[in-house]
C-alpha cells in the first residue's frame, strides 16, 4: 500500500507539473526571465551587427546607446554566474561550485573550437566554390598559411579570428570566478573594489594580453572587461548576501533614466549623422574619444550601459506582462540556450556576409537574410526547449514505470510466498491423511494448519 501511495503521489506531481508548464514560465524555474529576455535580444543583435553594412544595425542597441550587445552579454553572464554558482556555493560548498564552473568552462572551450572549425570550413568552401577570397575578411588567412602554428594558437585561445573573440574572454573570466565567488561570500563589495582598481590601472598603464599572429592586443581586453563582469556578479550575488543594493524607489532609477535619455538623444543623432552627413552629430567631437575604445571598455560606454541596465530593470519587473508576450517568449528561449544560439548566429553571420558580397547587397536581400537568420535562431531555441522538456517527460515516465514494476515485483513475490506455504501445508495434510485415523485427530490437524499460516 505504501508503494502504491508513493506512485500515486508521483503521478499527481508529474501531471500537475506539466499542467503548469504551459501557463507560467516563471513558475517552472527560479531563473529571472528578464535575464533570458535581454540575453536573447543581445544574441539577435550580435547576429545583426556582425553582418557588415546591415540596414537593421541602425535599430540595434548601439544606435540608442554608447554601448552594444557585448556589454549586455558580459554583464548578464556575470549576473547569471553569481546566481547559479552562488546557490551551489551556499548549498554544497566551494568545491562543488568550482566543479560546476570548470564544467561550464569546458563546454565553452569545446564550443569555441567547434565554431572555429565550422567557420574555417565555411570560408574555405566559399572560396573554392565562388572563386572569391574570404580568408582575410574573417582573419583565417594565417590558419591557411601556417596551420601547424595557428591550430596550436587556437587551442591556447591566442588566435581569435573575426567573430571569435567573445568566448575566450568569457572563459578567462569564469576561470578566475571561483576566487571572486569566495570573496563575494566574505564581503560583497570587496571584489567590486578590487576589480574597479584593476580596471582603472588598466586604463592608466595600458595593460593588455597579446594574441597571434602580430602580437596585437585582444579585441576584448579581459583586464578591463572583468570590471563589468564583476559588477554583474556582485548584483547577482546580492540576493545571497546581507548587503542590499539601492532599491527601485530610491534616487538611482531616476538618475539612470535621465542619463539614458540624454545618451539616447546624442547616440541617435550620431546614428542619423552616419547615414546622412547633413544632420549634426551632437557633441560628437567632445564625446567620441570617451566612447570609441571598445577594447578597453571606455568609461562612457560603461556608464551608458549601467544606466540602461538600471532603467530596463526599473520598467521591466520580474513578473512583468512583457515576459508573457509570444514574441518575448521566443526571445527568452534564445536566451535560455545562449551558447547554442550564439554559435548558430556566428555561422549565419558568416553565411550572410558571403551571400551579400557575392550576389547582391541591396536592402531587400539584407532584410531577407536577417529574417531567415532570426527565424532559424528562434526555431533552434524552440526545438532545444522541446527536446529538453521531452527528455524530462521521458525521465519521469521511466521513474514511474520503474516504481510500478517494483510494486508489481513485490506483489508477485508475496503471492509466491503464500502459494509455497499453501503447497507445503497441503503436502503435510496429504501425508497425515495416509496415517492411521487414530494417530492424527482432526482438531489437532486443523490447529496445526492454522498455526503454520
Amino acid at each position: 500500500m505504501r508503494e502504491a501511495r508513493q506512485l500515486s503521489e508521483h503521478r499527481s506531481q508529474h501531471g500537475s507539473r506539466h499542467g503548469a508548464a504551459d501557463t507560467d514560465l516563471n513558475q517552472r524555474s527560479r531563473r529571472d526571465l528578464r535575464l533570458d529576455l535581454f540575453r536573447g535580444l543581445a544574441l539577435l543583435f550580435i547576429f545583426i551587427d556582425h553582418i557588415p553594412n546591415n540596414v537593421l544595425s541602425y535599430v540595434t542597441l548601439h544606435s540608442i546607446a554608447f554601448s552594444d550587445a557585448a556589454e549586455v552579454f558580459i554583464f548578464i553572464s556575470g549576473y547569471a554566474a553569481a546566481t547559479v554558482y552562488g546557490r551551489a556555493l551556499q548549498g554544497h560548498g566551494g568545491v562543488a561550485a568550482t566543479g560546476q564552473i570548470c564544467r561550464r568552462i569546458w563546454q565553452l572551450y569545446v564550443a569555441h573550437i567547434f565554431i572555429f572549425v565550422i567557420l574555417a570550413a565555411e570560408v574555405c568552401y566559399a572560396t573554392l566554390s565562388l572563386h572569391q577570397t574570404y580568408s582575410e575578411d574573417f582573419g583565417i588567412d594565417n590558419f591557411i598559411d601556417e596551420p601547424q602554428v595557428a591550430i596550436i594558437k587556437v587551442l591556447l585561445l591566442q588566435y581569435q579570428p573575426q567573430f571569435l573573440d567573445i568566448l575566450p574572454i568569457y572563459m578567462i573570466l569564469l576561470g578566475v570566478f571561483p576566487v571572486v565567488l569566495l570573496l563575494l561570500q566574505r564581503c560583497l563589495p570587496l571584489p567590486l573594489i578590487l576589480s574597479g582598481a584593476l580596471y582603472l590601472l588598466t586604463l592608466r598603464f595600458g595593460w593588455q594580453p597579446h594574441s597571434y599572429p602580430d602580437n596585437e592586443a585582444w579585441f576584448f581586453n579581459p583586464l578591463a572587461w572583468q570590471f563589468l563582469f564583476v559588477i554583474g556578479a556582485t548584483a547577482g550575488y546580492s540576493q545571497h548576501s546581507r548587503w542590499v543594493f539601492p532599491g527601485q524607489g530610491s534616487w538611482l532609477p531616476k538618475l539612470a533614466i535621465a542619463i539614458t535619455v540624454v545618451i539616447g538623444i546624442v547616440s541617435i543623432s550620431w546614428t542619423i549623422h552616419g547615414a546622412y552627413d547633413a544632420f549634426p552629430g551632437l557633441l560628437s567631437r567632445e564625446l567620441s574619444p570617451l566612447v570609441a575604445d571598445k577594447s578597453n571598455l571606455a568609461p562612457l560606454r560603461l556608464v551608458s550601459f549601467l544606466a540602461l541596465a538600471v532603467t530596463a530593470a526599473h520598467f521591466v519587473g520580474r513578473d512583468s506582462g512583457v515576459l508573457r508576450w509570444r514574441a518575448a517568449q521566443l526571445i527568452i528561449r534564445c536566451g535560455q540556450h545562449s551558447l547554442q544560439v550564439f554559435c548558430l548566429g556566428i555561422v549565419l553571420s558568416v553565411l550572410g556576409y558571403i551571400l551579400l558580397t557575392f550576389f547582391r547587397d541591396d536592402v531587400l536581400t539584407q532584410l531577407g537574410i536577417n529574417l531567415a537568420g532570426i527565424v532559424a535562431m528562434m526555431g533552434v531555441a524552440v526545438l532545444l526547449t522541446w527536446y529538453k522538456a521531452n527528455n524530462a517527460t521521458n525521465a519521469d515516465a521511466v521513474i514511474a514505470a520503474s516504481a510500478n514494476f517494483e510494486i508489481q515485483r513485490r506483489s508477485l513475490a508475496g503471492i509466491e510466498r503464500h502459494v509455497i506455504v499453501w503447497i507445503q501445508d497441503l503436502g503435510r495434510l496429504w501425508a497425515r491423511s495416509k496415517r492411521p485415523r487414530t494417530e492424527v485427530a482432526f482438531p489437532a490437524l486443523l490447529y496445526d494448519l492454522t498455526k503454520k499460516r
